[in-house]
C-alpha cells in the first residue's frame, strides 16, 4: 500500500465499515473486510481461529458477553513501509452483563475501557492475518474476575500459587 491520499482515504472507509460491522453487531459485514482464509489471533481468544464463520462466532459471543461493545478509534490508522501492513489504534468499552465462556465466568454488570492495537495483513483489499494486542489482566480487574493490585485477594491469589508451586515441584521430583 503506498501512502497516496486515495490510499489514506480508502483505509479511512475500510476502518469506518469495520467499526460498523462491530458497533452494529454485523457479524454478517465482516465477511466482506476478511479473507476466506483470514487468521485471527486475540488475547481473548486460547489460540488463533481461522476462516470467517469462526470470526464471526467470535463477534456473536463477545456480544452476548458485552451487548454494549463499542469500538472507536482513539488514532488514525496508518500503514507501514513494508507491505499491505495496518496498524489501527482502537479503544474498546462494553458492560458485562452476560457470561465469559469458556471459562465460565458469570456477569458481574461491571464496565470495562482498555486501549489496543490490531496489526493486519491485508490481501486483495480485505484483512488476512489479524492479530490484537491489548491487556487483558486489565479488563480482568475492571471486571472483578482479577484482583486489584496490593489488595487482599492478590495476596491470597499470590498464597494459593506459592502452594501450587510447592506441590507440581514436589511431584517432579
Amino acid at each position: 500500500m503506498s501512502t497516496t491520499d486515495a490510499d489514506a482515504l480508502d483505509l479511512a472507509q475500510f476502518c469506518a465499515r469495520y467499526l460498523a460491522a462491530w458497533n452494529g453487531h454485523d457479524a454478517t459485514a465482516m465477511a466482506d473486510l476478511v479473507t476466506d482464509d483470514i487468521v485471527w489471533a486475540d488475547p481473548a481468544l486460547p489460540g488463533p481461529i481461522r476462516g470467517v464463520p469462526a470470526v464471526q462466532e467470535f463477534m456473536r459471543t463477545a456480544w452476548v458477553t458485552f451487548p454494549d461493545l463499542r469500538f472507536d478509534e482513539s488514532d488514525e490508522p496508518h500503514c507501514t513501509f513494508e507491505g499491505p501492513r495496518v496498524a489501527w489504534r482502537w479503544r474498546m468499552r462494553g458492560t458485562m452483563t452476560g457470561p465469559i465462556e469458556p471459562p465460565g465466568f458469570a456477569p458481574t454488570g461491571r464496565a470495562m475501557e482498555v486501549e489496543g492495537v490490531d496489526l493486519w495483513a491485508m490481501r486483495d483489499g480485505r484483512i488476512a492475518r489479524a492479530r490484537a494486542y491489548y491487556d487483558m489482566n486489565d479488563i480482568a480487574r475492571q471486571l472483578g474476575l482479577a484482583p486489584a493490585p496490593g489488595s487482599a485477594g492478590e495476596k491470597a491469589a499470590a498464597a494459593m500459587q506459592r502452594a501450587l508451586a510447592r506441590v507440581t515441584r514436589r511431584r517432579a521430583s
